[in-house]
């Protein structure tokens, strides 16, 4: 069975007409690679690829990228970068200059990960999107910014959303089948539909009612084991999906979903993160999101 999605209100749709484009960039295409929001950049006259991630607290360049092409740029310090399946110390690389959203800009305190094929140049995340207010449409594959201050999410909003007090990360209240309501980081950069805690499906009998299959899921660090199935309902904001991709870690298989850990220092306790979502949820919608003040409003794209 495809994924179907049942519209709540269609007036939602009307939101994309009723903002105020004063202060607003023109559309940019993106291609989504593999569950990826992949946008056109250019480093060093190299063009190539960056993927947006709204989990990732940090920006971050291909160590790939730098190897195939000989780069140097300025080291800065260090940073502690935690995935799904461990945490690593990574180097920081500084002045940067990049051409993204027709516009050069210079970057600074990239983290060193290796982000899979050279043409993949940079990862960006909050230091990057707390910058605009971001509207994503997914189903025409395209974005632009909205300058900070230009549209008021806070009366727009649809869906609960916050930035977490201990992580910093997005995260959005979503309807688990009509059984459990949990706060999951709103994460572009997983390219699934919703990684939960393990707890979450056995508690429920979720694996036995639906069927599960083992697969491996690599995260920023490593690799490790999920358990696959599809579950009946999710509502997200005032839409309801069905029949959406879940994995949750293998029996054993140690995790980490709140990205705690990487923040240095903090002893604010946060809410209790129960797992991800990701493209398979978000793909159907246009997503528009005040990342620093924590807003978000979820509607249906319209016809181009």
């Amino acid at each position: 069975m495809r994924n179907k999605i049942i519209k709540a209100l269609s007036i939602f749709s009307l939101f994309l007409f009723s903002l105020n484009t004063f202060a607003v960039t023109n559309w940019v295409d993106f291609e989504i690679i593999n569950g990826h929001i992949n946008l056109p950049v250019t480093i060093k006259g190299v063009e190539g690829r960056a993927i947006l991630d709204s989990g990732a607290q940090l920006n971050a360049i291909n160590l790939s990228f730098i190897n195939r092409h000989g780069f140097e740029f300025p080291k800065g310090g260090k940073v502690n970068v935690e995935g799904i399946y461990g945490t690593e110390t990574r180097r920081l690389f500084n002045n940067v200059q990049a051409k993204l959203f027709n516009t050069d800009l210079e970057l600074n305190n990239l983290a060193g990960l290796r982000l899979g094929h050279h043409e993949v140049q940079l990862l960006l995340g909050a230091g990057l999107l707390e910058k605009f207010i971001f509207q994503i449409d997914y189903p025409n594959s395209r974005l632009r910014l909205f300058e900070r201050g230009s549209v008021d999410l806070a009366k727009l909003e649809n869906i609960q959303m916050q930035i977490d007090r201990g992580s910093g990360q997005p995260i959005v209240r979503v309807d688990l089948n009509g059984q459990k309501d949990a706060w999951l980081i709103l994460d572009t950069g997983n390219n699934g539909g919703l990684f939960l805690k393990r707890t979450l499906a056995t508690d429920s009998n979720w694996l036995e009612l639906y069927g599960s299959q083992s697969s491996l899921i690599a995260g920023a660090n490593n690799i490790g084991v999920v358990d696959n199935f599809r579950l009946p309902e999710v509502k997200f904001g005032p839409f309801t999906i069905e029949n959406v991709q879940v994995s949750v870690p293998a029996d054993g298989q140690t995790e980490s979903v709140s990205g705690q850990e990487s923040i240095s220092f903090s002893r604010i306790k946060g809410k209790n993160i129960k797992g991800l979502v990701g493209y398979d949820v978000l793909k159907h919608f246009v997503l528009t999101i005040d990342y620093k003040s924590g807003h978000l409003h979820v509607g249906l794209p319209e016809e181009i």
